[in-house]
C-alpha cells in the first residue's frame, strides 16, 4: 500500500466519521434532549 492509497483510505473514513455524527445529531431521538439544553439559558430560577 502506497501513501495515496493510506491517504485516500483515511479521508474516506474521515467523511464516513463526520456523516455518522451529523446524523446522530440529527436524529429524532436527540431532539429533545438538544431542546432542553437549548433552553438552559432561559431558566431564571
Amino acid at each position: 500500500m502506497d501513501l495515496n492509497t493510506f491517504r485516500t483510505v483515511v479521508e474516506v473514513i474521515a467523511f464516513v466519521t463526520f456523516l455518522a455524527i451529523v446524523a446522530w445529531a440529527y436524529s429524532r431521538r436527540r431532539r429533545g434532549d438538544f431542546e432542553r439544553a437549548a433552553s438552559i439559558p432561559f431558566d431564571h430560577e
